[in-house]
């Protein structure tokens, strides 16, 4: 479903990410994590078709995103970890302007926009503006508006930032039930247990170049180590690497 071959993105002299090829699969929750700086989030600009790569290719379901840019991007969601939104409009609007903008009208938007706010545990603040909704109710409906014209491929940074227990909860099942319908979800977080819990495969980035891809019990392979929780994996694959002695400390902080 999403393919990227020899990715690259530069900034002058500066290698933000550095000649990456993976593949995600149809139905496949994919994590993508590396320390501080490491280039996840610039890779999913890229993946999004905000930044155009420095060389490599992009391919949603087989179509060059290079080449046809609106046929990829009809095919995925993208979830950044600080969405924009109208602050002036209800939630519905904001919806319905986002049906708008992938073409999806009358029966069949309004449709989609009751299913996913009532989804989303947003149907009774439908008609407030945006502006009074807490960061978790942004959360979920931009999280609701990047499901609306019901993507194969859902793009994903940091998905549990200001959320409460109920509402992680509520996406975590959300995204498992997705994936086992087809979806292929690409992730990046710094909430390693997260990964660990709804992942099927994990990518490790350090200093914007690709440094293990795998499962759980692959990556413990990669590390040569038998801890069970990713963290200690983590921290033993990016220490390998080459890297500073602040790169080790920096698990928690977006690319």
């Amino acid at each position: 479903m999403l393919r990227l071959e020899g990715l690259s993105k530069r900034f002058g002299k500066f290698v933000a990410v550095d000649n990456i090829s993976l593949e995600v699969n149809p139905g496949e929750i994919f994590g993508f994590l590396g320390p501080n700086g490491a280039g996840k989030t610039t890779t999913l600009k890229m993946i999004a078709g905000l930044w155009r790569p420095s060389s490599g290719n992009i391919y949603v379901n087989g179509i060059d995103l290079s080449v046809d840019p609106v046929g990829a991007k009809r095919l995925l969601g993208y979830i950044p970890e600080r969405p924009f939104l109208y602050q002036k409009l209800t939630g519905k609007e904001f919806l319905t302007f986002i049906c708008a903008a992938y073409g999806i009208r009358g029966s069949e938007g309004e449709g989609r926009i009751e299913e996913l706010l009532e989804l989303f545990e947003l149907t009774h603040f439908a008609d407030e503006l945006i502006e009074s909704y807490s960061h978790g109710m942004k959360q979920r409906l931009v999280i609701a508006a990047a499901l609306l014209h019901q993507p194969q491929l859902l793009i994903i940074d940091e998905p549990m930032v200001g959320l409460d227990p109920k509402g992680a909860q509520l996406i975590k099942n959300l995204l498992q039930q997705q994936a086992q319908q087809g979806m292929a979800i690409f992730m990046s977080t710094h909430t390693l247990y997260l990964a660990q819990e709804l992942c099927h495969r994990i990518a490790i980035i350090h200093k914007g170049a690709l440094v293990a891809l795998g499962t759980m019990q692959e990556l413990r392979e990669m590390a040569t180590s038998q801890d069970s929780q990713l963290e200690a994996i983590f921290l033993k694959l990016t220490t390998q690497s080459p890297g500073t002695e602040k790169d080790k400390n920096a698990i928690n902080s977006e690319t």
